[in-house]
């Protein structure tokens, strides 16, 4: 990767996120930060049962993803969310297909991508019971109060012990790596201390 270059993980991660459920992938490339591409892009991927970007879906001069989507014909049902990390996602329609615009980031469109993409191919895919599992463990250290947004905070668990880890950036994919599981804060949850019982999403292997 050179100078003003990222590494384009998030297709990779999705791919191997997707591996296990009974969908077909088209990766259709990266597309340039311009409406008119974006646009046509879409138009062409609009036969698809499920849209998916990642990148450009949050308030910057290139963020085009939303304004691209409407040109395209399609329609956003909502934009934004109170979680962290992962607020700027984009749910909507685009011709008979669903569509998700996902965070840039990779730890947030891991994490959007394990809450609402696999539920939402399961569902599609005939699962009853599509959402993620949530179970209680018990804190390892201790965790501030939320804010007005919930969060998913990376964590390593052991024994029924999830302990969080030191980097929450949404950047910080070593971290994610390291995270075996989700504790999942709701807003304005309370602080807790080492041994307090929380809320955890187990994450596979």
């Amino acid at each position: 990767v050179g100078p003003g270059q990222l590494p384009a993980s998030n297709a990779v991660m999705l791919r191997a996120m997707l591996a296990a459920l009974p969908c077909d992938i088209i990766d259709m490339g990266i597309v340039g930060d311009d409406l008119d591409a974006l646009s046509h892009a879409f138009r062409a991927a609009a036969q698809a049962d499920i849209v998916v970007t990642t990148g450009g879906a949050s308030v910057g001069d290139h963020d085009l993803v939303k304004p691209a989507l409407v040109a395209a014909g399609g329609s956003v049902d909502f934009w934004k969310i109170a979680m962290r990390p992962g607020k700027p996602l984009i749910c909507g329609t685009l011709g008979q297909a669903a569509f998700l615009g996902l965070p840039g980031n990779p730890v947030s469109a891991y994490v959007t991508a394990t809450l609402f993409l696999l539920p939402l191919v399961r569902h599609m895919a005939g699962s009853r019971d599509p959402l993620p599992k949530e179970v209680v463990a018990h804190a390892g250290a201790a965790i501030p109060a939320t804010g007005t947004r919930a969060e998913y905070v990376r964590a390593s668990m052991e024994n029924g012990i999830a302990t969080p880890l030191v980097f929450q950036d949404s950047a910080a994919t070593l971290a994610l790596s390291q995270a075996n599981c989700l504790i999942h804060r709701t807003p304005q949850s309370p602080a807790i201390v080492a041994g307090d019982p929380v809320t955890i999403l187990p994450l596979p292997a």
